[in-house]
């Protein structure tokens, strides 16, 4: 008898898994994916695209989008208007259908308590939106962007709403010319943005704090910036840069031109990395764009070149001199840290010229040439000291070497 319960307990934890995988084919049991598996683009939906899909990890099943009872394996029955199926939906309905779930808070955070329930609403008031509401299914609804059976979160990499992947998406229609010839707008936003310094940050460096599409343009209620007030897009993450702009000629003048503020000087989807020769008179240059040479913007405009110019040459010209020190040994770390403080006063400089104020930027520049030209002379200094390191190596190894001799010359005398 204790052997038969022996084997019984022994065997109890196979019966439990047993009995647990069997609970969870009954729960995951979807004939939906057993027909559509099989069948070719765009109808085939196989158990491991949907096993990717967030709703899927979430619990949902095919019919809680398309109705129908995906428990049952008789076609008819599982797809019967009396098990509520909707069959395929209408691009126009996509919207509200996710809204259904999606706008319903009490639902939504048994799910994910944190996340928005304000999409479509968003979306209503967006291009978008408002275009669908007009009857122009070909505007993007919430598939085009989020996809459809293999949905994943915007955290995961493999997502097409993740920030690495925001362009491409919508470059899917928005870098299509035939898709947008209706429109009558640009379609080379993707391709200037790949070559952009945002786009660098991005892709290149990782910096998941880059702009995309979506940090400017919004998401779900994606609408055009304001063009003349697109400065305060760009003020979102430039925020130094905002508020020297306000001090700024300017703005008045751009406002009254009807200019689109940031956008003059950097452009928008394209922006480069910005360097001093902005200021300049050749191809990278913008302040001629709009000033005639030899007026005084156009002098003021040299001005500020130059004093950039004298800051950047002074911090390289200490760097080099404390990079000699340092590979010969010389204690230059002090200097050294003092060098990204004037590095920060250039730094500072180059975001004071959007206040296109001589008098700031000068100010800035000042201190940086103050804390350039005393590192210098500190790296002067401990050249100085290595060179009389050097002498007084010299002249010590020339004694060791004269007393070296006369050891040898007085050992040879002792020994003759």
């Amino acid at each position: 008898m204790t052997n038969i319960w022996a084997v019984i307990l022994a065997r109890l934890p196979l019966a439990a898994l047993l009995l647990a995988c069997s609970f969870a084919y009954a729960e995951t049991k979807n004939s939906c994916l057993d027909c559509h598996s099989a069948l070719p683009d765009p109808l085939g939906v196989s158990q491991e695209t949907f096993s990717h899909d967030i709703h899927a990890q979430k619990g949902l099943t095919c019919a809680s989008c398309h109705g129908g009872d995906p428990t049952s394996d008789d076609a008819d029955k599982a797809m019967s208007r009396k098990a509520g199926w909707k069959g395929k939906i209408d691009r126009a309905q996509i919207p509200q259908l996710c809204g259904s779930c999606h706008s319903d808070p009490s639902f939504m955070r048994t799910f994910n308590p944190s996340l928005r329930t304000d999409q479509l609403s968003q979306y209503k008031t967006s291009v978008h939106g408002k275009r669908l509401a007009a009857g122009d299914t070909k505007v993007a609804v919430c598939t085009d962007c989020h996809s459809v059976h293999d949905l994943r979160a915007p955290s995961n990499l493999a997502s097409t709403v993740n920030p690495v992947n925001v362009a491409n998406t919508c470059a899917h229609c928005h870098a299509d010319p035939n898709y947008m010839s209706a429109y009558k707008i640009p379609t080379n936003q993707f391709a200037d943005y790949s070559q952009s310094v945002h786009h660098s940050a991005l892709a290149v460096r990782g910096d998941l704090s880059a702009p995309t599409c979506t940090t400017c343009h919004g998401n779900h209620g994606a609408t055009p910036p304001g063009v003349a007030k697109v400065q305060n897009v760009c003020s979102n993450c430039h925020t130094f840069q905002a508020q020297m702009y306000e001090k700024s000629s300017h703005k008045a003048a751009f406002a009254a031109a009807s200019l689109p503020g940031c956008v003059v000087c950097h452009s928008n989807h394209g922006i480069r990395h910005p360097t001093d020769a902005m200021l300049g008179t050749g191809p990278a240059a913008v302040c001629m764009q709009c000033h005639t040479p030899g007026d005084a913007c156009d002098q003021a405009r040299a001005g500020l070149q130059s004093g950039l110019s004298r800051l950047d040459e002074a911090i390289k010209g200490a760097d080099q001199v404390l990079g000699v020190a340092e590979s010969s040994g010389m204690e230059v770390s002090e200097a050294r840290l003092g060098q990204d403080q004037a590095r920060d006063s250039l730094t500072k400089a180059r975001v004071t010229i959007h206040s296109f104020r001589t008098d700031l930027v000068d100010q800035d520049i000042q201190v940086g040439l103050k804390v350039a030209a005393k590192n210098l002379q500190a790296g002067k200094q401990a050249m100085v000291e290595r060179n009389h390191r050097r002498v007084g190596l010299g002249i010590s190894l020339v004694a060791i070497a004269l007393v070296l001799l006369g050891l040898r010359l007085y050992i040879k005398q002792i020994e003759s």
